[in-house]
């Protein structure tokens, strides 16, 4: 019976508060319904690669000999040969969005654009605090506010912080209603946050360009961004089911079998790199404070684009919109608009936020493709 106390043995104190770890994440899921479908799979698998002698992992066990992890083959086969696990996912987000909104105010584009400054600041940060490039673009792209994106350009330039990096990206999205008040505070005033938008509902757009528009945006980043390709196809891929008006049995298996299926994967799957002894580190806490500010950055750098582009607009925009530029989509744009009706209950522009929210989804695959393009240039 000797054997039956080798994994109380075996038990570290790294592995206790990575246990803890798992606990929080599960709590944030269940209590807050803060990102559930992947902080649950996440807190659950954090417990169980952290178990002693796991037989998730491959590892040699006694009395039993090598094991076949499940876990580990997951992100041996779905994420570290083929990144397949993300850009899977990506199909599902595509067949999700409508890009009515943004195509009805082409304007709107820009400030997609505005709203990932914080992937550039935090990466600037980054390699002052002593980070290598590789590791610092990976940790920079948490600011694109996009969890698949985040592991698939850490996973992509081999960086050894997946695991931090991805807790903090989807932890901090969960927290959008919490950060980006604040720093859109801190910019802004009362005045600025009153300022009224016209009450619009989204434009008939015609079928044609709806079906075109995934197609020409995929050609157009191929040929600027050719390292977002995957990202950006397989996004627009899904789109393209969604919009052509013929696999509407595919668009909902999308949109709802194939994402839940994924994320919930991908959630056991980056558990994997939530071992004690490489999570536990002071590396760690430095990316959840880099996380943090990639996404006050974020929020900032897209308030203050709009309100630099009202300096050549006769109908001032709202500043609140640029925030609602971050890839955290359709939760920004909600969060815009709630904050929104605080301070006047009768200013409703949803629909203008739904387009800067829209673009930001663009734009944070562009981003992360251009980011990867320079810093394997410079390699």
């Amino acid at each position: 019976m000797e054997f039956l106390a080798d994994g109380f043995l075996a038990l570290t104190w790294k592995q206790i508060v990575m246990f803890a770890v798992g606990f929080i994440l599960i709590y944030l899921a269940i209590a807050k319904e803060y990102e559930p479908a992947l902080l649950l799979p996440m807190g659950f698998g954090a417990i169980l690669v952290n178990l002693p002698l796991s037989g998730v992992l491959n590892q040699m066990m006694p009395g039993v000999g090598e094991t076949h992890g499940a876990i580990q083959w997951l992100f041996e086969k779905g994420i570290n040969a083929s990144e397949v696990l993300p850009l899977l996912l990506f199909i599902g987000i595509g067949a999700m969005i409508d890009f009515s909104p943004l195509l009805s105010r082409p304007i709107y584009f820009l400030f997609g654009a505005g709203a990932h400054f914080g992937i550039f600041a935090t990466i600037s940060l980054s390699c002052l605090l002593g980070f290598s490039l590789t590791d610092a673009a990976a940790i920079g792209i948490i600011g694109a506010a996009d969890g698949p994106t985040t592991i698939l350009v850490s996973q992509v330039l081999h960086s050894s912080y997946l695991g931090p990096i991805a807790v903090a990206a989807y932890s901090y999205m969960s927290m959008v209603p919490i950060i980006q008040p604040f720093a859109i505070k801190m910019v802004t005033t009362k005045k600025e946050r009153m300022i009224r938008m016209d009450v619009v509902a989204s434009n008939e757009i015609p079928r044609l360009l709806k079906i075109i528009f995934p197609i020409v945006v995929t050609i157009i980043v191929g040929f600027i961004s050719p390292a977002a390709l995957a990202l950006i196809g397989f996004l627009m891929f899904g789109n393209l089911i969604r919009e052509c008006g013929v696999l509407e049995a595919l668009s909902q298996t999308a949109q709802q079998s194939l994402s839940n299926l994924i994320t919930l994967l991908l959630g056991l799957t980056i558990a994997f790199t939530m071992k004690a002894d490489e999570f536990i580190t002071v590396d760690t806490v430095k990316i959840l404070g880099l996380g943090l500010v990639a996404f006050i950055f974020d929020t900032i750098g897209g308030v203050l684009f709009v309100k630099f582009i009202n300096v050549f607009l006769k109908k001032k925009v709202n500043p609140m919109i640029g925030a609602a530029g971050i890839s955290a989509f359709p939760m920004s744009a909600r969060v815009i608009q709630k904050l929104a009706l605080k301070e006047d209950p009768t200013n409703i522009f949803l629909m203008h936020a739904v387009s800067a929210n829209v673009s930001g989804q663009i734009a944070s695959v562009v981003a992360s493709g251009l980011v990867l393009s320079l810093v394997i240039n410079h390699l």
